[in-house]
């Protein structure tokens, strides 16, 4: 069972972990990554962000990259949420949860989505701080995380 959400409001990620786990006992394993607006990036300052993206093909996307771990792990439930619009900083951008029979499977899985996340999913990021605003690429360190998958 898929949740994939995105959205302008914030999320609880208590609540989303329970949303994960309720009536759910045939995996004993769960694995979650929360990213959240940090207030540097590259040495510089951040004062807050702001995400777009394009609807309708943004989802289709996220939809993909959950099937493709599904393809790869045996997994349970899958909850994607990723927000868009303004952020201030430690606001949580992203909740990424998953549950699967053994831990093992939930990890890989957790990390898979994130790292095709990163460097496919059709988001863009404009950071404000002490530059000014900068729109953000993605970073040869994630295409050399996403680089691991493929062997």
């Amino acid at each position: 069972m898929d949740f994939i959400d995105v959205r302008t409001a914030p999320f609880a990620v208590g609540d989303e972990y329970a949303a994960l786990r309720a009536n759910n006992r045939s995996d004993g394993a769960s694995a979650l990554f929360v990213g959240s607006v940090r207030d540097f990036n590259a040495g510089v300052g951040v004062s807050g962000l702001a995400l777009e993206h394009y609807p309708g093909m943004t989802e289709k996307s996220l939809q993909r990259i959950v099937s493709d771990a599904r393809t790869r792990w045996e997994l349970g439930r899958v909850r994607l949420l990723h927000r868009v619009g303004a952020m201030a900083v430690e606001e949580d951008i992203v909740f990424v949860g998953v549950t699967s029979p053994h831990r093992q499977a939930a990890f890989a899985a957790c990390q898979y989505i994130m790292d095709r996340l990163k460097t496919e999913a059709p988001f863009w990021k404009l950071e404000s701080g002490e530059t000014g605003d900068t729109w953000v690429a993605a970073r040869d360190s994630d295409r050399r995380e996403l680089e691991k998958w493929a062997r």
